[in-house]
C-alpha cells in the first residue's frame, strides 16, 4: 500500500465529555469540523477550540491531522501504520474515522514531533490546511 498524504489542519481542537443522555448543543452543529461518538456509558464531542461548551470534562490543545482521501473500504491497516509511527515516537493519538478517511488528533505540543516523524517514515504532510 503506497503510503499517506496527512494534512494538518489550522484548527485547535478541544475534545469533550458528557453524559449519555446530554442532548447535543445546537451550537456544535454550526461549526465547519465537529465530531461526535455516543454510547451507552458517554456522549464524546470534538469542536474547534472557540467553542466553549459546558462538559463534564474537556481536553483542550489537540490539532489535526486529516489522512488525504477518500479511502476505500478495501484499504486495511492505514490507521494502524500512522498510530503506530506516532506510537513509537511517544505521541498519544485520539483517533476519528468518517465514510471518507480518517482524522488523527496530537496535542500541540507534539504537533512538530508527530510531523518530523511521519515524514521521516515516508508520509507525505502538507502543513497547516484550513478546515
Amino acid at each position: 500500500m503506497p503510503i499517506q498524504t496527512l494534512a494538518v489542519l489550522q484548527t485547535e481542537f478541544t475534545i469533550h465529555s458528557f453524559t449519555p443522555e446530554t442532548q447535543p448543543d445546537a451550537s456544535i452543529f454550526t461549526q465547519d469540523i465537529y465530531f461526535i461518538g455516543k454510547t451507552s456509558d458517554e456522549l464524546s464531542v470534538v469542536v474547534p477550540s472557540e467553542l466553549k461548551l459546558n462538559s463534564l470534562d474537556s481536553e483542550t490543545g489537540w490539532r489535526c491531522l486529516e489522512v488525504m482521501g477518500p479511502l476505500n473500504f478495501s484499504l486495511t491497516g492505514i490507521l494502524s501504520g500512522i498510530a503506530g509511527v506516532l506510537a513509537s515516537a511517544d505521541i498519544s493519538i485520539f483517533a476519528i474515522s468518517t465514510f471518507d478517511t480518517d482524522y488523527i488528533l496530537v496535542k500541540q505540543d507534539c504537533l512538530s514531533k508527530a510531523v518530523e516523524v511521519l515524514e521521516k517514515n515516508d508520509y507525505k504532510v502538507n502543513q497547516l490546511v484550513e478546515s
